[in-house]
């Protein structure tokens, strides 16, 4: 009998077209610690891909209190929280995270990824239903995948189309809305408020994925249902701690019940190995630095507010972001890896995302702020960015006019 795993890998072919056209941008080796510089083949390069919106991931406090968490608790935990891989410091994580995003529990998940895994694979049953915006993150997609609910789309940010989709659901069935706070490519914000009256109306409870609201708006930075004050109102609130908290791992925080309830149902976190605890701690110091430094977030967004403002009387297309994620719109997979190729040529780290990631005609590129950068950095970036777009005969609006 003829195995025919080999020859359906074999036609993939999509990141070998690109190696050939000499533009593969993905898996670039950094050699040196994630900041507003890396270098890359010994070359300084601006970040401006990374996820780390507060720059902590260099900060000495949390360096020191990953050593020493290592020191203390050794490299790994051997086992699941479930068995024998709880340490004290995750209950203390679980506290102090709870109480950072104002619910009564929290609990840790080995990585972001396995909460929405966990988490949405448990929590409703074969009758019921998951309700999600159309654009919420694959980590989200996979987990309802994984359920034996129902799942409901709507249109991005469309509360007419939710309504429509919430108004024939049966009363009696269990729903939940679980959407993204931030949504990770489009940088804009759910609308919350509309959510929370629909969910009032048709008795559907609610999800927010808060992986990169968390450290970015709210009180403190709390995320998303705090920055519109409605805490009370979400029921589970997860996130990850991947972006601003500068480590590894994820979180969900609900009720008592329902915390214990995940406990002993999520299979991601009974059957995985519990976070190592060097990570854990790494966690708890950029909370305290959270808590010490609010000025971090404010320099987080008076970044973004000038790279908004640079980008766009330039002519660039954001689109609708409300957040230091700001998505340039290209709109045509080809030139946005050959901007990409590029700018990293040019000394400027950026994410290109293409089908089908999004639409061939909704391609752009993934241009992230952190409190760190340099209104100098950002400068530098949005001239080669001009002269990037420039050179690979993508036109921009100001452009455009100025020829009209």
């Amino acid at each position: 009998m003829v195995k025919k795993l080999h020859d359906k890998i074999a036609q993939f072919q999509d990141a070998n077209m690109i190696r050939a056209q000499g533009l593969y941008p993905f898996f670039r080796p950094i050699e040196s610690g994630q900041d507003t510089e890396v270098m890359i083949n010994g070359k300084r390069v601006l970040m401006f891909g990374s996820n780390s919106y507060l720059g902590l991931t260099n900060h000495p406090k949390i360096k020191e209190a990953s050593k020493k968490a290592i020191d203390k608790y050794g490299s790994g935990c051997a086992g699941s929280r479930f068995l024998n891989g709880t340490l004290d410091i995750h209950i203390e994580l679980e506290r102090r995270l709870a109480n950072y995003v104002g619910k009564e529990a929290a609990v840790l998940f080995s990585t972001g990824f396995q909460v929405n895994l966990g988490v949405l694979s448990c929590i409703t049953g074969r009758n019921d239903y998951l309700i999600l915006d159309e654009y919420d993150h694959a980590s989200i997609i996979d987990g309802t995948r994984l359920s034996f609910s129902k799942v409901i789309k709507y249109a991005h940010n469309n509360m007419a189309d939710l309504e429509r989709k919430l108004s024939i659901l049966p009363e009696e069935a269990v729903k939940v809305i679980v959407v993204d706070g931030i949504f990770s490519m489009e940088g804009d914000i759910v609308k919350l408020p509309a959510i929370v009256e629909l969910a009032d109306k048709y008795g559907v409870n609610i999800m927010v994925d808060d992986a990169h609201s968390l450290g970015v708006i709210g009180v403190n930075g709390s995320g998303t249902a705090s920055h519109f004050g409605l805490t009370n109102e979400v029921d589970l609130i997860m996130s990850t701690f991947s972006k601003s908290l500068a480590s590894l791992g994820g979180f969900i925080a609900s009720d008592y019940e329902t915390i214990d309830y995940i406990k002993h149902r999520a299979r991601s976190l009974m059957f995985s190995a519990s976070m190592t605890p060097g990570s854990v701690a790494s966690v708890i110091a950029a909370l305290d630095i959270i808590e010490s430094e609010p000025e971090r977030i404010q320099k987080l967004w008076d970044n973004t507010n000038y790279a908004v403002k640079l980008l766009t009387e330039e002519g660039f297309d954001l689109g609708g972001t409300e957040s230091p994620i700001l998505p340039i719109y290209i709109r045509d997979n080809d030139r946005t890896f050959m901007v990409t190729n590029y700018l990293q040529n040019a000394g400027i780290f950026v994410n290109p995302v293409v089908s089908p990631a999004v639409p061939s005609d909704s391609s752009l590129l993934r241009f992230s702020l952190m409190a760190t950068h340099t209104f100098e950095q950002i400068d530098e970036a949005v001239e080669k960015l001009i002269a990037a777009f420039k050179a690979v005969g993508v036109p921009l609006q100001k452009l455009a006019n100025t020829s009209l």
